[in-house]
């Protein structure tokens, strides 16, 4: 029998075994008998603090929403808007290391109203980071970090495209390492094509 833990560290425990079942099984063949199995508890163990699995994923989707949100708040205090632009990404792509269910549940064909709130709530935190990139980036420009006559817009998109080509690496190779082996190379060398020629961000 597992060890009585205080209800806010079961909680935490339940939330992450859901999510590491969730990357390996895929989101929508996650029961609550197997997160107790995980975690050595039976199943009315899960029920004591999660009454009914919407409130599991409800509760996963408030925890990885604060994750995203404070991603975008902490990086943003950056005073040089490449290095907020760099923190930005570099931040985002370590919260998907350590939470690699994050990307497979966006992805994952439509389930029950739980998991399409998660998506739901990730995509809505997901336009405050690429709002935060554009952000950055329209400072770059303002502060001739970056060239002028490139469109904002585009380059947070490209900027973007690093993330995303990266996330695509992981649910191909199942490997959340791939998300920082290349991760400081592949943005340095996205960045420095927004630059005067010559110079590095």
């Amino acid at each position: 029998m597992s060890q009585r833990k205080p209800a806010a560290d079961r909680k935490d425990d339940i939330r992450a075994a859901t999510l590491a079942l969730a990357f390996e099984v895929g989101p929508d063949r996650v029961t609550t008998g197997m997160v107790a199995d995980r975690l050595g508890l039976t199943q009315p163990a899960i029920y004591k603090h999660f009454p009914r699995k919407e409130d599991l994923w409800l509760s996963i989707t408030e925890h990885l929403c604060a994750e995203i949100t404070g991603n975008i708040a902490r990086e943003t205090r950056h005073a040089c808007p490449v290095a907020r632009l760099r923190g930005l990404v570099l931040g985002h792509l370590r919260l998907v290391h350590a939470t690699p269910a994050m990307p497979a549940i966006m992805v994952a064909p439509p389930g029950d109203g739980a998991q399409s709130l998660v998506r739901s709530g990730i995509r809505n935190r997901m336009e405050g980071f690429f709002d935060a990139l554009l952000a950055a980036v329209r400072a770059a420009q303002s502060e001739g970090w970056f060239r002028a006559e490139i469109d904002a817009r585009d380059i947070a998109l490209l900027v973007m495209g690093v993330v995303q080509s990266l996330v695509l690496r992981l649910l191909i190779s199942r490997n959340p390492e791939v998300l920082l082996k290349d991760a400081d190379r592949l943005l340095d060398l996205q960045l420095s094509t927004f630059t005067r020629h010559g110079e590095r961000p």
